[in-house]
């Protein structure tokens, strides 16, 4: 419900109380002043859950199953970064089909969380939709082909985890089970039809309208040497910033938070400049890595790459869906199942980080063990935090020429440059609340 208060001639105040399709809860604080825009706050007012100050006294064991709870559309990317930090540490020797059935398991989110956000949260807004049940009222086979897709994704959750949300089996080593050769191979049908249905769902992004809407940005992504990034590489960035590159290790020398007065969340910045992590940072980073079939589909597209419209972020998702779909494929052909599912290790102390890529961008991990295995600190830079002052700049730039729209316009016109992120503040459902203080 929007809430419209006039205060005087001189300032007004708009409030959207409920927006869907958007994973959290949150406010936009706007100030126009004589027709200038003076401030843009996006407001992350959830109360923190404390998962870094809980994770502290607990067994290092119990750290994949805990941060899995962080979020319930992305729980294999809080995982597979805190696993990966805990085997560096313990130096752990992963079995090649292991690290196979990892990256399928990371095909299972990216391809449930992708086709959620294409066709569920911010394909209405391309349309005119206020969500995606007037979309299945228009065009129903659209909604159907995404809720197929995202069941697929689901499937190799539960195929691999155990279950699709809060996957159950991923541990320092690998897993607690291995699945048979017959269980995987039982994808393979679904998956086919994935590969088709993907394309399509790149076709039919790439006919969307998108705004002019191009700006400089920083990317940050991993990239590895070898594949499309999802749970190792370098620490990639590339645009406006220039080219570097950073051994994940050395992470928080480049990248700082900070808290911010209107937010919960704390702001992370590239040597003091807000940055983009995402799809659309991983695709222009890592665009080379991809594989012969999904280069053809977006070559076949006519679009060309750097993609510096976040709108276009939507095109960037469908680009990996059908990745994710082409390397899970890949996998189950090439599978053997391992001779045992995990590694054996010995605990010690120290400190170890790790970034991986979930859906909505790099995430890292940063862990204090001692001796008996114990989490002495944690600290955990999720892809919002890093996403947020980039999200308050592209709203700067975007309202001077909306300012004299309608309210409701305004804000709608606001809310879907930040769908086009994809933010995942927590496992809400709801996420902006507007003001507009107008004066002169």
């Amino acid at each position: 419900m929007n809430e419209i208060f006039s205060q005087g001639h001189e300032s007004k105040t708009i409030r959207v109380n409920m927006l869907a399709r958007v994973e959290g809860e949150g406010a936009l604080h706007i100030d126009i002043k004589d027709g200038d825009i003076k401030n843009v706050q996006l407001n992350i007012f959830e109360p923190p859950r404390f998962f870094e100050a809980f994770l502290a006294g607990r067994h290092y064991s119990e750290v994949a199953d805990i941060v899995a709870r962080i979020c319930g559309i992305c729980p294999v990317a809080y995982q597979m970064s805190a696993v990966h930090a805990l085997e560096k540490l313990f130096e752990v020797n992963i079995d090649p089909q292991v690290r196979k059935l990892r990256r399928l398991l990371y095909c299972g989110e990216w391809i449930e969380s992708h086709a959620l956000h294409i066709y569920m949260l911010q394909g209405p807004d391309f349309l005119g939709l206020h969500d995606a049940l007037e979309l299945a009222k228009t065009n129903p086979d659209i909604v159907k082909r995404g809720l197929r897709l995202k069941k697929i994704g689901d499937e190799i959750l539960k195929t691999l985890g155990g279950r699709a949300v809060h996957p159950v089996s991923v541990r320092v080593g690998g897993f607690s089970k291995a699945p048979s050769q017959k269980a995987l191979n039982g994808l393979l049908e679904a998956l086919t039809w994935a590969r088709e249905a993907a394309i399509e769902t790149l076709q039919w992004t790439t006919t969307l309208d998108f705004p002019d809407f191009e700006l400089p940005y920083t990317f940050v992504a991993l990239s590895h040497q070898d594949e499309y990034p999802f749970n190792e590489g370098e620490v990639a960035v590339s645009g406006t910033a220039g080219q570097a590159r950073y051994a994940v290790s050395d992470f928080e020398q480049h990248f700082k938070e900070s808290h911010v007065q209107h937010s919960h969340a704390l702001h992370c910045l590239y040597h003091d400049q807000p940055y983009l992590v995402g799809p659309l940072a991983r695709l222009n980073i890592n665009v080379d890595k991809l594989s012969p079939n999904t280069k053809k589909a977006l070559n076949d597209t006519g679009l060309s790459l750097p993609f510096t419209n976040p709108f276009k972020g939507i095109v960037a998702r469908a680009v990996e869906l059908l990745e994710c779909i082409e390397e899970a494929i890949a996998i189950i052909e090439t599978y053997e199942v391992p001779a045992s599912p995990y590694a054996e290790h010995e605990v010690k102390a120290g400190t170890c980080m790790a970034a991986t890529e979930a859906p909505r961008g790099l995430l890292y991990h940063h862990y204090k063990v001692n001796a008996e295995g114990m989490i002495e600190s944690a600290k955990i830079v999720p892809p919002t935090s890093q996403n947020q002052t980039r999200m308050e700049a592209d709203m700067s730039v975007l309202l001077p020429s909306i300012q004299h729209q309608d309210e409701s316009e305004i804000a709608f016109a606001c809310e879907k440059v930040i769908r086009c992120y994809d933010p995942c503040i927590s496992c809400a459902t709801h996420f902006l609340k507007l003001d507009i203080n107008r004066s002169s």
